[in-house]
């Protein structure tokens, strides 16, 4: 039986959102595969994956700072109803959360992804708070809640006017341009789409890296574990005289054999003790 195919990475990274970018965008495209790309080689955006009408689409910067932009309106022309932008640090597997449900939305024919927001901002962060998430403090009027080990948050600001405005940020990884990465949704994103995402920050599923590009904040950080379990180390001469030796069947014992046994006759008996013969 062939092995199993190795994931791109020779470290698993726990918690995926302090694995950063691999680089690659892959696993964020994955969801929509099947839908037309279009390459734009000449452009800031190199790729862009559109829904089969047009209506959502997904853009990668591939040499930006903002890596993703995820957009998606009422029709191919028009004005986006919403944006959600990933930085070039954030794991494009937490990006796979978003076109997850966006497959999902555009597979069921409806216009869900275009659905008014909640009016109830914990919605879009249930996901977060299940997964023990806290509230910590803020300025009033913004919502923070922060993972248990103080590397991830997000940010919420509830004064939001503007339909472009940042409703929704977000983050993971100490500050700097190579560790912290960060997620923004302007106000109209629909709340399952957030939520959605949310949910993949919490995905305690690994994601595989090689050790070399991951950034040292984030390595000290996250909790590595190998890909391929090391192997044993080799045997050495004397643990090979050893398994030898017992491995060899014992020694064959010889015992005295003695000279009669039970089914020898018995002695014959002296001539005065015999019976008198019959006459």
């Amino acid at each position: 039986m062939p092995e199993p195919e190795l994931p791109d990475g020779d470290v698993f990274v726990t918690p995926r959102y302090l694995a950063g970018s691999s680089g690659v965008g892959d696993p964020g495209f994955a969801p929509v595969t099947d839908w037309p790309h279009h390459h734009l080689d000449d452009g800031p955006c190199q790729l862009l994956v559109t829904s089969p009408d047009h209506r959502i689409r997904i853009g990668w910067f591939g040499d930006d700072y903002d890596l993703w932009k995820v957009t998606a309106g009422e029709d191919a022309s028009s004005a986006p109803r919403w944006t959600a932008i990933f930085n070039q640090n954030t794991p494009a597997e937490l990006v796979a959360g978003l076109t997850t449900a966006l497959a999902s939305d555009w597979a069921d024919s409806g216009d869900r992804f275009l659905a008014a927001p909640s009016y109830r901002w914990v919605d879009s962060v249930h996901p977060l708070l299940d997964a023990g998430w806290t509230h910590g403090s803020a300025e009033r009027s913004i919502v923070e809640i922060t993972a248990p080990d103080g590397q991830a948050g997000i940010l919420i600001d509830r004064r939001c006017e503007d339909p472009d405005d940042v409703f929704l940020t977000l983050w993971a990884g100490p500050p700097g341009w190579g560790t912290r990465a960060e997620v923004i949704f302007t106000a109209r994103t629909p709340t399952h789409l957030i939520a959605a995402t949310a949910a993949a920050f919490t995905d305690p599923t690994p994601v595989a890296r090689y050790q070399e590009h991951l950034h040292p904040e984030l390595a000290a950080l996250a909790k590595l574990t190998p890909v391929r379990p090391p192997q044993p180390p080799a045997p050495s001469p004397l643990d090979v005289q050893r398994a030898s030796a017992a491995r060899r069947p014992p020694a064959v014992t010889t015992k005295a054999i003695p000279r009669w046994s039970t089914s020898s006759l018995p002695p014959a008996l002296p001539s005065a003790a015999r019976a008198p013969a019959r006459r």
